[in-house]
């Protein structure tokens, strides 16, 4: 790590292989308009950290098996803190070989891995961002989310005075922010407004706290009791099972975590076993991926999305 004033360069290791251009693709499939951008071959966004702000810019070291993180403005000077989210976000404690090894005799994973055998499993600076995206992108496309997400953004969120970079010149709304914002005409049916609001509510009085151990709080990463946050999140009004488990899959990094209501892996399963049309059927088939389903899913997701040349699937 080097620091200078109001700069920090983090190198942050990784097990090879690490597939760079797909993780990158899924995050520019999914970027948050004003808050996040990928370009140039790096992912950028406005952080804040412990009440203080700036600007996180990650991308593939040249040489070296790690990536770079360079954090401008004062929250650099937490460099050491923010290298646990920063490593989460990107999936660095991944063991791709390990991986590997539990699909390589999976008839329908192990061609999958081998063409992508350094696939993560993308994760997001914050659940709550998470969870909003989740909602918003119910039954629309990838496109239609991002639209929306940026209109979101732009009634409910903070514009940062003076700030370097255009593209990422926006803080996403705080759960209260969001929870009281004028949804007229968002573009979602009100039963999604109603649900999102509601989880914005929930989050703001601290009764499903989804970012508790992760960097909005300015806490190093800890141990995230997955079972509790499942059940609060999946108690709220417009929650389901699909919601929950791509959050806990993303978020919280539970690498056996699996969406089994997600249409495009229901069909990918289908497509190679007639006989397994709907989750309840394709599950004995599933549980043969623990305690990796996570990466199953991504493997399915990205097989879809390298055919379609695009951000489909997650």
């Amino acid at each position: 790590m080097s620091t200078a004033t109001d700069l920090a360069i983090l190198e942050l290791p990784f097990k090879a292989p690490f597939d760079w251009p797909r993780i990158l693709r899924f995050f520019a499939g999914r970027a948050t308009p004003g808050v996040e951008a990928v370009e140039g071959g790096a992912y950028r966004r406005a952080i804040d950290w412990a009440g203080d702000s700036g600007t996180l810019t990650v991308r593939p070291h040249a040489r070296k098996r790690c990536l770079v993180a360079t954090v401008e403005g004062p929250a650099g000077q937490h460099a050491e803190a923010l290298s646990a989210p920063i490593a989460q976000m990107f999936d660095l404690h991944a063991d791709p070989k390990a991986i590997g090894a539990h699909f390589a005799s999976d008839p329908w994973l192990a061609p999958l891995v081998e063409a992508a055998p350094g696939l993560r499993v993308p994760g997001a600076w914050s659940a709550f961002e998470l969870v909003v995206r989740a909602i918003v992108g119910q039954q629309v496309s990838v496109k239609a989310a991002t639209t929306i997400i940026g209109r979101l953004v732009q009634r409910a969120g903070q514009r940062i005075e003076d700030y370097p970079h255009e593209g990422t010149a926006w803080r996403f709304p705080t759960p209260a922010a969001l929870a009281a914002a004028d949804m007229a005409q968002i573009g979602m049916p009100g039963k999604r407004v109603a649900a999102l609001q509601g989880v914005a509510a929930a989050v703001a009085s601290g009764a499903v706290p989804l970012d508790a151990h992760t960097a909005r709080t300015g806490r190093t990463a800890g141990t995230v009791d997955t079972d509790a946050l499942r059940a609060a999140l999946l108690a709220l009004p417009g929650i389901g099972p699909w919601t929950v488990e791509y959050v806990a899959m993303r978020a919280w990094r539970d690498a056996d975590a699996w969406p089994a209501w997600d249409l495009v892996l229901m069909q990918s399963i289908a497509s190679r076993d007639p006989s397994l049309q709907r989750p309840t059927q394709q599950r004995v088939r599933t549980d043969a991926w623990r305690p990796w389903r996570a990466y199953a899913a991504m493997h399915l997701w990205n097989e879809v999305a390298d055919r379609a040349g695009g951000a489909r699937g997650g």
